[in-house]
């Protein structure tokens, strides 16, 4: 068995937990500051918990020290930190977190210490990346890249149209960080929330999409000279957002308030948490369209693909944490099954390219409910 720490045991840690937990090849270990979560974690099946701060990087190296494979689900504004601690304890990680950094900062490190790191393993980033690597290996060019992704409660909410699976400071970095793209083979840089475009999804209706910095990697890992990634919501929200954000809601500078200093978005954050949280067994719902235009030999081919994803009530399973979580969890089972070896830092459109893991990940994905549809023309 390949003993495993998982790092973070909320809701998206508390699936990779129970997935992992099922499959006999993992002896799992779920590690977190929240008792409650680690309960729910031991209940899930882990075989241990530990409770430990996961921003203390001394007590992540020596928590990897003890385990043969690590995942990480941590917050965004530690992810970084926690991949260079792992790397740096010489063991394989594979990763959800979103951060700002630049993953590729540790590929050196990784390559000395012989250490497989995946990043950005989810749903977008993740399967969405390795969508392209698949298709950037099986053809000779691919001139069109567009991901338009969304987590989204299954009734629409009356004030922001929009809750939260995850933590609202991650979702408001989606909404500061200016949104890189490419189009015509130059990268452009716009506001986030920018063209908002009105899109019908079969099974969910009408709903709005926005340029957000999504691409990350993809931006210096594959070569393709139009590529964008959207963000979907309920219409209405970008605008809320956008009015927000331009109030100065969103900054992280503290302003001085009656003789005391405060972060106007460590402040806005704490008071979203209570009306962007779901409420027990409350539905939400996850889509996702990939469009890819490529070139193989004299035919030009264009592929679509469709991810519609609900919350699974048998087992109490976000739809975001079931969509994020197992493809994280294929991608650690590629790891543990020696599938996937290349040294170094990998986002998933390095591992779409090898012969055999896309069709791996998407076979783990569909075992577990999540399947996608794919039409070409």
């Amino acid at each position: 068995m390949v003993k495993t720490a998982v790092l973070g045991a909320g809701r998206v840690g508390a699936a990779i937990v129970a997935d992992l937990a099922a499959d006999r090849d993992f002896d799992v270990t779920a590690v977190d500051i929240s008792q409650p979560a680690l309960a729910l974690a031991k209940a899930s099946g882990a075989s241990r918990t530990v409770r430990a701060d996961l921003a203390d990087t001394v007590a992540v190296s020596e928590l990897a020290s003890e385990h043969d494979l690590i995942v990480g689900a941590v917050p965004g504004p530690i992810g970084f930190q926690t991949l260079e601690a792992v790397v740096r304890a010489g063991r394989h990680y594979v990763d959800i977190s979103f951060f700002n950094e630049d993953p590729f900062e540790v590929d050196s490190l990784a390559h000395e210490n012989g250490v497989v790191a995946l990043v950005d393993c989810g749903v977008a980033p993740g399967l969405s990346n390795l969508i392209l690597g698949h298709h950037a290996a099986t053809s000779d060019r691919v001139d069109r890249f567009a991901c338009f992704v969304g987590g989204l409660p299954a009734e629409r909410d009356s004030l922001f149209q929009y809750k939260a699976t995850f933590s609202p400071i991650d979702v408001i970095a989606e909404y500061t960080r200016p949104a890189r793209y490419i189009q015509g083979g130059e990268l452009r840089e716009v506001p986030a929330l920018s063209e908002v475009e009105v899109i019908d999804f079969p099974g969910v209706g009408t709903v709005e999409a926005f340029l957000t910095d999504g691409l990350r990697t993809l931006l210096d890992t594959i070569h393709v000279p139009d590529m964008k990634e959207k963000t979907v919501r309920y219409p209405g929200h970008a605008e809320q957002m956008r009015l927000l954000r331009e109030m100065g809601l969103f900054d992280s500078e503290a302003v001085e308030v009656g003789g005391v200093h405060v972060s106007p978005l460590e402040l806005t954050a704490k008071l979203l948490f209570p009306l962007w949280r779901f409420e027990p067994g409350e539905p939400d719902l996850t889509v996702m369209r990939v469009e890819v235009d490529a070139l193989t030999g004299d035919t030009n081919q264009s592929y679509r693909y469709d991810l519609l994803d609900r919350y699974d009530p048998t087992t109490d399973t976000a739809s975001m944490a079931r969509t994020t979580g197992y493809t994280c969890t294929a991608l650690t089972r590629l790891v543990a099954r020696g599938l996937y070896t290349q040294p170094g830092v990998s986002p998933p459109e390095l591992v779409g390219r090898e012969v055999g893991c896309f069709d791996f990940v998407i076979a783990d994905l569909k075992a577990r409910g999540v399947s996608l549809t794919v039409s070409s023309v």
